[in-house]
């Protein structure tokens, strides 16, 4: 079952999704908590507009709980406590524009205070081969987070790609090793490194952000469960909750429920 977050648009979208957050994380940060019992939250990071958007939110709220936490203590992320993750990188430098993990620090990671060793980047444009890059990934994925994500973020394209996973491709049909190395994806650049399915779903939370009216198909079949193949954020689901923060825009004809159309 997916639940329906109903946004009126981008900003809002960022702003709830960055609250909710907040919210879940400092749960998580509770004793025994967390999908690994040891209180440390672990989240997979998405970039898009919607994704940069929330985590400069984050950035925008550990500032301003910073400000007050002597007069009026607010909600706060304990970011010593926190493991992140990347669902996929482009086959560049991470100072390069078009780094998901370089814009994830220029938004959020370089204004809190989180160890750099928490911050598990892919490592390619430094000399790694991509392949190299997959299986390093796995492995930390294996070491950081054996059990999987506490809450995997997730950006979505218009035919309905989520990380560098894109409708009929190998990558969407993988459905054992976790990090796959990508070489023709049909959105530039071609060369990237992902996240599978199968990491995917080893998430407690999945949660999809989604603004723009070319989206509106793509979410209905989410909400369908169509076929992942065709429609690969159809596929992606957390193992205690999938949530849509849908925008107005995204949501259909009407401003009504998405409808899955085949």
């Amino acid at each position: 079952m997916v639940t329906v977050t109903r946004v009126r648009d981008v900003e809002q979208l960022c702003t709830l999704a960055a609250l909710d957050m907040i919210e879940l994380i400092a749960t998580l940060q509770g004793p025994g908590g967390g999908l690994h019992g040891d209180g440390i939250a672990r989240v997979v990071l998405t970039g898009g507009g919607a994704g940069i958007g929330t985590l400069e939110q984050l950035a925008h709220f550990d500032r301003c709980a910073a400000a007050q936490e002597d007069s009026f203590p607010a909600l706060r992320i304990d970011w010593s406590r926190v493991h992140v993750f990347f669902g996929d990188e482009r086959n560049v430098p991470t100072d390069h524009p078009e780094s998901n993990e370089g814009q994830a620090r220029e938004a959020l990671l370089e204004h809190v205070n989180i160890p750099e060793g928490h911050i598990h980047g892919f490592g390619l444009g430094h000399g790694i081969s991509m392949d190299e890059a997959a299986e390093s990934y796995a492995a930390a994925l294996d070491r950081w987070a054996p059990k999987g994500f506490d809450l995997h973020l997730l950006g979505m394209g218009g035919e309905g790609h989520i990380n560098s996973l894109f409708p009929h491709t190998k990558a969407v049909k993988e459905t054992k090793d976790k990090v796959l190395a990508v070489r023709d994806s049909p959105k530039p650049p071609a060369e990237r490194v992902t996240l599978t399915l199968p990491a995917v779903n080893s998430a407690s939370q999945v949660w999809f952000l989604v603004a723009g009216q070319e989206k509106a198909e793509a979410a209905g079949h989410i909400l369908a469960g169509s076929d992942f193949l065709q429609w690969p954020a159809a596929g992606a689901r957390g193992t205690a909750e999938t949530v849509l923060y849908l925008a107005d825009d995204a949501a259909g004809p009407a401003g009504g429920t998405p409808a899955a159309n085949s």
